[in-house]
């Protein structure tokens, strides 16, 4: 299932009906903060983005922003695509008092050790990053691992393609990084859960209606009352 507000052109790279992509910026252009983020929703600035709840995406110039959700329009994965590369993320709770980046950090360290995959730390933008070369089905991989923290939140990204091994490819992909703003919400949290992302109305109301036209019940909260 393809949601698309791209104005031309088909909807590419699509692994699976679940997959939903999304393309704002012919109308909305780049970001233009000065600042650096990502922000918290209490300090952002005043910019247009895709608003999946927690997280809220800029729209960059030439960034499709693919959104994997499952048939009850749940949000599982959050991919944003430039080129050749790609950038996956995430968003989770953290304690008030402390960041958990590089707690988090060593333990994707050991978990890639233990699947065979030798990861190095490096100095990058957001302070310490994580590199590896992994095996895939199509042949081996290049990652680079980036944690933000933020208060009572962290964001991680996981770069893929030429942006893993050259932060200077990520271009437009750091601008959306830097411009990611996180809305955590008040409500008590256990510390590394996922944060609630949801589908905007008109994807969610678009997905309802293809469901029930193919004779699917549509997912509670989808049809209007």
């Amino acid at each position: 299932m393809i949601f698309s507000r791209k104005r031309a052109g088909e909807a590419r790279h699509a692994r699976d009906e679940r997959t939903t992509e999304v393309l704002d910026t012919e109308e909305t252009g780049e970001s233009t903060s000065s600042a650096r983020g990502p922000y918290d929703v209490s300090e952002a600035p005043d910019e247009p983005r895709l608003d999946l709840g927690s997280l809220q995406i800029p729209a960059v110039a030439e960034v499709e922003v693919r959104v994997q959700a499952d048939p009850q329009g749940v949000i599982q994965q959050v991919v944003l695509v430039h080129g050749e590369s790609a950038l996956q993320l995430g968003v989770f709770a953290a304690p008030r008092s402390e960041g958990i980046w590089d707690e988090v950090r060593e333990e994707i360290r050991q978990s890639l050790f233990n699947d065979g995959a030798a990861a190095q730390e490096v100095e990058g933008e957001y302070g310490t990053e994580l590199r590896a070369r992994v095996r895939t089905p199509d042949g081996l991989a290049d990652l680079r691992f980036v944690g933000i923290d933020g208060p009572r939140w962290m964001v991680r990204g996981v770069y893929q393609g030429g942006a893993a091994t050259d932060p200077a490819a990520a271009g437009p992909l750091s601008l959306c990084l830097g411009g990611l703003v996180v809305d955590r919400g008040q409500e008590a949290k256990p510390v590394r859960e996922p944060l609630p992302l949801r589908l905007p109305r008109e994807m969610a109301e678009q997905q309802a209606a293809e469901q029930e036209a193919a004779g699917q019940p549509p997912a509670p909260g989808q049809r209007e009352a």
